[in-house]
């Protein structure tokens, strides 16, 4: 299992990083919009829509991700991300706290945490430096907490929602996170961007703690399908949304502070 997670993920960093440094940034926009049209085929089936609505929920998401190729104002994509941290701030930990049944808002939520997500990994991609020191926050703070789990963890985070992740896992996450945050910023290669600074460490902490959240909202949503993970897409992973949990918490958040900081 831990040798196909490891290959899966290799694959997918290996594309990802030919997507953004070796194609315009409209066929980036278009293939971040097809893998997030799987996953959103993933929510609907995890959240029991029927055909047609899945239909109609699929290019909601799709369209939502590619609105500026036909022209739709930046300013009306970044209400979008803040929407969606606003919901993540909110709505999200309301879920979580009440166990409530995400399917029955299905469609908005499934929005929220798919569109604006999609949306920010396609602005960000024209950022491809940016864009890779901001999920590589997400990629440390999964794979520490995952081994440091594995090793120390003993305290439940949240048993009843996600019982093999420990409140261990989250602390070795975030040594990782604030590791990189800090070798990052002793070098040039933290001279500049978002995590430069006291901003950046503001940045990465919040980040890495919508991480978790995100994983754990997804775990919610599949405990309440009776499913183990989203899909079989991607070998050693499962599908689509086990793979960008993270990331649907933590990108609207992150172009929403790119969007608005000066330069």
């Amino acid at each position: 299992m831990l040798r196909q997670r490891i290959a899966t993920a290799v694959v997918l960093i290996t594309l990802c990083v030919a997507g953004l440094w070796f194609v315009p940034n409209w066929a980036w926009t278009l293939g971040v919009a097809a893998f997030f049209t799987v996953g959103a085929r993933e929510w609907a089936k995890l959240t029991g829509l029927g055909g047609v609505m899945t239909a109609m929920f699929c290019t909601a998401v799709a369209v939502s991700i590619c609105a500026p190729l036909v022209g739709v104002p930046l300013a009306w994509v970044a209400c979008g991300w803040a929407l969606s941290g606003i919901a993540w701030a909110l709505l999200m930990p309301t879920f979580l706290a009440r166990g409530a049944a995400v399917r029955k808002a299905s469609v908005p939520v499934g929005w929220l945490v798919l569109a604006p997500a999609g949306a920010a990994l396609a602005w960000l991609g024209q950022a491809p430096w940016q864009l890779l020191s901001l999920l590589c926050i997400v990629w440390i703070a999964d794979t520490g907490a995952y081994f440091a789990g594995r090793t120390f963890g003993r305290h439940k985070l949240a048993p009843s929602i996600s019982p093999g992740k420990t409140w261990e896992g989250v602390a070795g996450g975030a040594a990782c996170v604030a590791v990189y945050v800090f070798v990052l910023q002793a070098t040039d290669a933290g001279a500049a961007g978002p995590l430069a600074g006291a901003p950046g460490w503001a940045l990465a902490v919040t980040l890495t703690a919508l991480s978790v959240l995100g994983d754990l909202f997804e775990s919610l949503v599949k405990r309440q399908a009776g499913a183990k993970d989203s899909g079989t897409l991607l070998p050693g992973h499962g599908g689509v949304l086990d793979r960008i949990d993270g990331l649907t918490s933590t990108l609207p958040v992150a172009a929403f502070a790119m969007y608005l900081s000066p330069g």
